[in-house]
């Protein structure tokens, strides 16, 4: 299983930098972060500009790749491709065809998004996942890409106490693959944000063995104090609606995932694909060498059981 990141953690550190150091460090494979360059969102990088990457882009980057040994696992775009506002809804859909048309030129297999979330109730939500879904997945198909979800309940993004990504559970993930059902079609298998709503993440690696396309790395620490507060809820008061109180994200080994178990069940499953850290550790933010630190104490860890 071949250990990687995904860049958007460095998004002041141009893709010449992190190529060498990431190869420096042991890791195998990045997953290229490709939200666009105005971007202000938090956990986003450009480190492929699909609005307007060419040819030449992509030999360059193919280039700088294979001279360290790497591979691009994937490429990552996650955005509210369900938002309210129509506008801003059309202009992540468009964004993510030109990441897609951008993993062709860099045939790259897998590109990986939000569905994302609005402010109709569930069963609406999930239809007109369907019909924003089925043509995406057909327009990468026809590239040979294959679309993938991560399953961050994206909670408040939208709504606060509601989803802002209708594709964090069990249940919705059988709804999805029914109004999308393509083998195109698949996850992003996050374990980190099972564990804290209280999903056994190896049963459902299990069980949706064949729907995942990729695999990120991110453990979760639960807060004993926040537990005792709030309960495992969306805090109602005293609350930042982005911080839970009662769970936080941390690097692989510093949570509460048993990652030498969960490898050995996504490997049971038949999974081979990349193992890719998604860094949202508190403790390691900051600046680069902070980062830098909290993902090579990552990988330290993942290598004794991938």
């Amino acid at each position: 299983m071949k250990l990687g990141f995904l860049t958007a953690c460095l998004p002041q550190v141009p893709l010449e930098q992190i190529v060498p150091w990431a190869a420096g460090q042991g890791f195998e494979t990045l997953e290229l972060a490709a939200w666009p360059y105005d971007s202000s969102r938090d956990y986003q990088a450009s480190h492929v500009r699909a609005e307007s990457f060419t040819r030449d882009d992509a030999e360059r980057v193919r280039d700088l790749l294979g001279t360290h040994g790497l591979e691009a696992s994937a490429m990552a775009y996650y955005d509210n491709n369900l938002h309210p506002d129509r506008a801003q809804r059309e202009a992540h859909l468009a964004h993510l065809r030109k990441v897609i048309d951008a993993a062709e030129l860099l045939g790259v297999g897998l590109v990986g998004t939000f569905v994302g979330g609005g402010t109709e109730s569930p069963d609406v939500m999930m239809k007109e996942i369907g019909v924003t879904f089925r043509p995406l997945v057909a327009y990468a198909e026809d590239r040979g890409v294959r679309l993938m979800i991560e399953n961050c309940p994206m909670d408040n993004w939208v709504t606060t106490g509601r989803p802002g990504n209708y594709a964090y559970s069990p249940e919705l993930w059988d709804a999805l693959f029914n109004e999308v059902p393509s083998e195109s079609f698949g996850l992003n298998f996050d374990p980190s944000h099972l564990y804290w709503l209280g999903i056994d993440h190896e049963r459902a690696a299990r069980d949706y063995a064949s729907r995942i396309f990729h695999a990120h790395a991110k453990d979760t620490e639960l807060l004993e104090d926040g537990l005792y507060r709030y309960g495992r809820v969306w805090r109602q008061l005293d609350a930042d609606p982005w911080k839970s109180g009662w769970w936080r994200y941390r690097m692989p080994g510093r949570g509460a995932i048993d990652w030498g178990s969960f490898i050995a069940t996504l490997k049971a499953g038949g999974y081979d694909g990349p193992l890719s850290i998604e860094h949202e550790d508190f403790e390691f933010e900051g600046s680069e060498a902070n980062v830098k630190e909290g993902l090579a104490l990552g990988r330290e860890h993942l290598a004794r059981f991938a």
